[in-house]
């Protein structure tokens, strides 16, 4: 079994870590902090844009059971990949679209999908593709959050517009 890691910044980390912990060969998924300077940055410091990270999910993943391309599928699908300027109802720096590839095959992957992206679409994407630098886990209440706490996260499925987004793109 070959493991191998995937970084992606899609808004709030609550809202991207179930769509890919459900994949056959996805292993784990970790809601942490990605992109900024400071050393093991918190939730209040990130949220608040004082760090430069984006909160990020660490995706480990088995190579023979889930590529990485398709992990980049998932990621495109379960984002709106056009706002630059935060996700649905989170706003900032700490809420933009990112990916953190590890390699050269991953980097190159990810700069071929959002250019076909936007071929297909004749939009511009706002997704960043960035050297993967660091990664710090967030705090434990932040890890799972949808299993712990099924009633809050559906409500902030809900309020963000997330919700109604994915709904809209499920009946295309």
């Amino acid at each position: 079994m070959s493991e191998k890691n995937a970084y992606f910044a899609g808004g709030c980390f609550w809202c991207v870590a179930p769509i890919f912990r459900i994949r056959p060969g996805v292993l784990r998924v970790v809601s942490g902090y990605s992109g900024g300077t400071e050393e093991d940055p918190t939730y209040e410091e990130v949220k608040s844009q004082k760090t430069g990270h984006r909160e990020t999910v660490c995706v480990t993943y088995e190579e023979e059971k889930i590529s990485f391309e398709e992990l980049l599928d998932v990621f495109l699908a379960g984002v709106d990949p056009y706002d630059g300027e935060g996700q649905y109802i989170d706003r900032g720096r700490s809420y933009t679209l990112a990916v953190y590839p590890v390699d050269a095959a991953q980097k190159d992957a990810a700069e071929r999908a959002i250019r076909a992206l936007r071929e297909k679409t004749g939009r511009e994407i706002a997704v960043s593709v960035e050297p993967f630098l660091s990664f710090f886990a967030a705090e434990e209440e932040h890890q799972d959050y949808d299993r712990k706490n099924p009633e809050a996260f559906l409500r902030e499925l809900e309020e963000s517009g997330r919700l109604a987004a994915r709904s809209r793109r499920e009946t295309k």
